[in-house]
């Protein structure tokens, strides 16, 4: 349904914010005029995952950290949630890289910018009792290295920011976003590259095999006259071309097989970038090679 992506310093009332805006959502959900689909509302941070601050220390043990992060988003963003992602989130390719899942399950996206000066957030952390503040070094080189976000972007937008002035988030508008914002399709990007078959590569040098040597012996029987033709490739395909008024000899028959197939095998191998299923059996193979064959042969 949805994504809400906070990011702000660290201490600075991310999870205080991401809790107001639960309750609103949720309060809205259990309102008796409301008619839409119905959601839950979730929220994944650090605390959820138990990841620890001290890993902010190296950024060697921070990457497996974020991965977890992401990973916990993909397993519970879907089409009946509200996820709300309550970390710092504050590396923009990070940020893009949830957006891009975001878009590859359909769901709408915001991102909520939780406001605050870097003395305040020192002075929040120093004052935190639940054995969670983060070592004043680590406090300042995360505040230092922040990259905030911008509406600007397609991936921080929409951008709500909520400074450390305000006493509530602004639940209005974050509820239209998520409820009635634009679900951004999936681009190149985003999806996942269709692959081939197993048996592709087989079908692919076996099939062009095949109508090299249909093709040879046809010509034989025709005498080089050319015109339409129609090669037996097993006894449920055939294949239809029409030949040059010459003769076609072997080598050149090769050349074109060779050309064929290295095209189309980096296809099978590295995947394709074809809207739909890709079809690789012996027939679609065979009305490919006979159409490249028309294609290439020269008069």
């Amino acid at each position: 349904m949805a994504l809400i992506t906070f990011s702000g310093f660290p201490s600075s009332g991310k999870t205080r914010r991401a809790q107001q805006l639960k309750a609103h959502l949720e309060s809205r959900l259990q309102d008796s005029n409301y008619s839409g689909p119905k959601l839950k509302v979730s929220i994944i941070s650090d605390d959820e995952l138990n990841i620890s601050r001290e890993v902010y220390k190296d950024g060697r043990a921070e990457k497996p950290a974020r991965a977890a992060l992401f990973t916990a988003m993909q397993r519970q963003l879907g089409q009946d949630t509200i996820l709300i992602l309550d970390a710092m989130n504050y590396i923009k390719g990070f940020r893009y890289q949830m957006y891009c899942a975001a878009r590859e399950m359909k769901v709408r996206v915001c991102t909520v910018f939780v406001v605050a000066t870097p003395d305040l957030c020192k002075e929040w952390n120093a004052a935190r009792e639940d054995e969670r503040a983060y070592a004043p070094e680590v406090l300042d080189s995360l505040i230092f290295r922040y990259e905030e976000p911008s509406s600007m972007v397609r991936w921080d937008s929409p951008l709500f920011t909520v400074p450390w002035t305000d006493e509530d988030v602004p639940a209005d508008d974050i509820w239209k976003a998520v409820t009635e914002g634009i679900v951004k399709p999936p681009n190149a990007g985003t999806q996942a590259v269709p692959k081939a078959p197993t048996d592709a590569l087989r079908t692919l040098e076996h099939t062009s095999t095949t109508m090299v040597a249909a093709l040879m012996a046809e010509q034989s029987a025709s005498g080089g006259l050319g015109g339409p033709l129609t090669l037996t490739v097993s006894p449920t395909v055939k294949a239809h071309l029409t030949l040059p008024a010459r003769n076609i000899t072997l080598s050149e028959l090769q050349r074109l097989k060779r050309q064929f197939v290295t095209v189309h095998k980096k296809a099978i191998t590295l995947g394709t970038i074809e809207k739909g299923a890709v079809d690789w059996s012996e027939e679609s193979v065979a009305e490919k090679f006979a159409t490249y064959i028309e294609g290439n042969l020269k008069a």
